[in-house]
C-alpha cells in the first residue's frame, strides 16, 4: 500500500511486486483548512483503497510526504501544507488502516527518499549499488542508495543535497545557511536570478506549462516568468537565461561531486520539474562536473534524468516500505 502526500494532491495505490498499481486514487490537498481537514482527505484516500478486493492482500504501507519530515517520530511539517506542523501522520494513517481491518507495518519517507527508492527499484538507478537521486523543483531534495540499501539516516533526511553549501559568500538560504544548492538551482532561484539580471519573458498570454508559481514543471510559453519560461528562453539562445541555467548546473555539479567523493556513488539521477529542461540543465551539469569530479574514483560518475516521472511518489512509497521495514515484518510478502 502506498500513500503519497504533497502540496497539490494526496494519492494512494496498491502496488504489486512488479511495480504495477491497482486502485489508484487521489484527492486535491485541501487549502485553508486545519490539520484535521487535511487528514480527512488522507482518510478518504484510505477509504477508496479499502474498497478494492485486494485490500486484504496488502502486507505493508509506505507513506511518502513532502518535507521537512522526522521519521524518527513519524511526523511531517511540509512547507507546502501549512496546516501540518509536527503532524503525526504515520500514527494517524496506521490508525486509519487498523480501523478498516488492515493492521499493517508502516514507514514514513520524505519525498526525496521515496523518489530515490523508486528510481533504484524500477528507474534510472536500477542496477547501481551506490546512487544519489535528486529532485530539483521548487526546492532541491534527494536521497542515497549505499550498498544497494536505501540510506535515509536517523530522521529520514540523509541525502538532502539541496542544503549543501556551494558558495561560501552566497546569498542567505531559507534554511538559515548561506550559498546552498537550493538557493541557486531550484526553479524558484533560477527564475529569480534571471529576472534580477534583467531577463523578461517574451510577451504572451501569461504563464505557460504546468510549472505553477515557481516554474518547477514543464516547458514554458510566451509570457512565462518562471523557471520554465527561463528554460524556454535558454532554448532560444537568450544569454541571461543560458547563464541562469549554467549557474544552476555549476551548483548542482559541485554538490554532486562532493557527495560522490564522500560516499563513492556511481550515478546521480535528477528528477523534478526543472529536469524537464533537458540538455539546458544537464549540459551545464556535465560540463562543470568535469571540473569538480577529478579524483580517479569519481571521474566516471554518470548524471542522468529520472525516468519514473509522476509515478515516482507512489512507487517510491511502496519501495521504501519494502527496503526500510525490518525483515521480520515483510517476510509475508515473499
Amino acid at each position: 500500500m502506498a500513500i503519497d502526500i504533497g502540496g497539490t494532491k494526496i494519492a494512494g495505490a496498491l502496488v504489486h511486486p512488479d511495480g504495477t498499481m491497482t486502485a489508484a486514487t487521489r484527492r486535491p490537498t485541501p487549502r485553508a483548512v486545519d490539520a484535521e481537514g487535511v487528514m480527512a482527505a488522507v482518510a478518504e484516500v484510505v477509504a477508496d483503497l479499502s474498497a478494492s478486493p485486494l485490500w486484504s492482500s496488502a502486507v505493508r504501507c509506505g507513506i511518502g510526504s513532502a518535507g521537512p519530515v522526522d521519521t524518527s517520530r513519524g511526523t511531517v511539517s511540509p512547507v507546502n501544507i501549512g496546516a501540518w506542523r509536527d503532524f503525526p501522520v504515520q500514527q494517524r494513517i496506521a490508525a486509519e488502516l487498523a480501523a478498516r481491518g488492515a493492521e499493517l507495518p508502516t514507514v514514513l519517507a520524505g519525498d526525496g527518499v521515496a523518489m530515490t527508492a523508486a528510481e533504484h527499484w524500477l528507474g534510472a538507478a536500477r542496477g547501481y549499488a551506490n546512487a544519489l537521486c535528486m529532485v530539483v523543483s521548487t526546492g532541491v531534495g534527494g536521497g542515497l542508495i549505499l550498498n544497494n540499501q536505501l540510506h535515509p539516516g536517523p530522521t529520514g533526511n540523509a541525502g538532502h543535497i539541496g542544503h549543501i553549501s556551494v558558495a561560501f559568500d552566497g546569498e542567505p538560504c531559507v534554511c538559515g545557511s548561506r550559498g546552498c544548492v537550493e538557493s541557486i538551482a531550484s526553479g524558484t532561484a533560477i527564475a529569480r536570478w534571471a529576472r534580477d539580471q534583467g531577463w523578461t519573458p517574451a510577451a504572451g498570454s501569461g504563464p505557460g506549462g504546468s510549472g505553477g508559481a515557481d516554474g518547477a514543471d514543464g516547458p514554458g510559453s510566451a509570457g512565462d516568468a518562471t523557471a520554465a519560461g527561463v528554460a524556454a528562453a535558454a532554448a532560444q539562445g537568450d544569454p541571461i537565461a543560458l547563464a541562469a541555467f549554467d549557474r544552476a548546473g555549476r551548483a548542482l555539479a559541485a554538490a554532486i561531486a562532493a557527495s560522490a567523493t564522500l560516499v563513492e556513488t556511481d550515478i546521480a539521477v535528477i528528477g523534478g520539474g526543472v529536469a524537464a529542461a533537458g540538455d539546458t540543465l544537464f549540459g551545464p551539469i556535465r560540463t562543470h562536473l568535469a571540473q569538480y569530479a577529478t579524483l580517479s574514483f569519481v571521474q566516471e560518475l554518470q548524471v542522468v534524468p529520472a525516468t519514473l516521472g509522476t509515478h515516482a511518489g507512489l512507487i517510491g512509497a511502496a519501495a521504501a516500505a519494502t527496503m526500510l521495514l525490518p525483515p521480520s515484518e515483510t517476510a509475508s510478502s515473499a
